[in-house]
């Protein structure tokens, strides 16, 4: 797929991988909508987008809100027209540092299935039938390890990440033959605040930077046509191309 000229929707986009896809995706011509909670670190990603020549806007807002859902979809639609690209990166671990599930609320559990799971199926729900009426369009997911394999003190975040992965294999066979896509994309450890909450005891030298890994997920969206419709896939299995 040819990128230059494409729309894209990424949530998340204030920090971390988020910014670091925003600003890959910016140096590749594509249109730009951001979302995340907080507007200042959001919009400062914009500028850096903007003062290289990309477009980028900022819809400052929470994923894991119902009533937000329509309102990103429609300011999206509004600022650069039909969405050709959703990243739902948007998602929280909960609380921190993360307790076992015995010890788990049931209310921290059902914040962060919002955030992870509920908030991409809202806003893929709200975006998705355009794409099949014009009959293209990319969902990517992105997940983690732990959603195939079960970490102690993760489940919260783990079984949204599974649940998540498992919904875009549904979306792939429900709308099989209509030119909308879906891939989970897992890109490891990174280098990223999250990560850093996580895992106070990581070595960030050990860790991937964000920037090598959006660079993969890019890859990942001008090749999407190749992949199987609804896989999921490692970041460290796809290819990248070096920054122009």
């Amino acid at each position: 797929m040819q990128l230059e000229g494409k729309t894209a929707l990424v949530t998340g986009a204030s920090a971390g991988l988020g910014a670091a896809l925003a600003r890959e995706l910016g140096r590749r011509g594509v249109r730009l909508v951001l979302v995340a909670r907080a507007a200042a670190p959001l919009e400062e990603v914009a500028r850096e987008i903007r003062a290289s020549g990309g477009e980028a806007h900022v819809v400052p807002a929470d994923v894991g809100e119902k009533e937000s859902v329509h309102a990103i979809a429609g300011a999206a639609a509004a600022l650069v027209g039909p969405i050709d690209i959703v990243i739902h990166n948007a998602s929280t671990l909960g609380p921190l540092p993360m307790p076992l599930l015995l010890d788990t609320e049931c209310e921290d559990l059902a914040r962060v299935l919002e955030v992870n799971l509920v908030g991409p199926f809202r806003l893929t729900k709200a975006i998705a039938g355009a794409m099949v009426l014009r009959g293209a369009g990319t969902v990517v997911h992105i997940s983690s390890d732990a959603s195939v394999e079960a970490y102690a003190r993760w489940g919260a975040y783990g079984v949204s990440k599974a649940a998540l992965d498992h919904l875009a294999r549904i979306w792939a066979a429900e709308l099989e033959g209509t030119g909308v896509r879906f891939i989970s994309i897992d890109p490891g450890e990174m280098n990223t605040r999250m990560h850093a909450d996580a895992m106070p005891e990581a070595d960030p030298a050990t860790l991937a930077h964000p920037a090598e890994v959006a660079a993969r997920i890019v890859w990942a969206l001008a090749h999407a046509d190749t992949l199987p419709n609804g896989t999921r896939v490692a970041a460290s299995k796809l290819g990248s191309e070096a920054p122009a």
